[in-house]
């Protein structure tokens, strides 16, 4: 994050807002976690962004949540269609 552009901080956490908002609608996620990584613990350093679907009782206890797995090749790209067509729906939504 430190060396990251100035430039470039609003786009980031921009499209950060609107994976929030797509992983929420998109997989029926009553609200989300977002978590800044920032160079600890990666064999390559750099910055990335967890946005995780949150439910009540879904078991997130501080910065760990559980890994669920998916249950197949075509539950990924199932989960990534949803997340597609709905940041579509969000970016072609006239903001209020």
């Amino acid at each position: 994050m430190l060396d990251l552009p100035e430039e470039i901080i609003g786009p980031l956490f921009s499209n950060a807002k609107l994976m929030a908002r797509a992983v929420e609608a998109g997989l029926s996620a009553e609200g989300s976690f977002v978590a800044v990584n920032n160079r600890i613990s990666q064999s390559v350093p750099h910055l990335h962004i967890h946005i995780v679907p949150r439910r009540k009782k879904d078991g997130l206890k501080g910065f760990f949540w559980p890994r669920n797995p998916y249950r197949d090749e075509a539950h990924i790209t199932e989960v990534q269609d949803a997340l597609r067509r709905t940041v579509e729906q969000i970016r072609s939504t006239p903001s209020p």
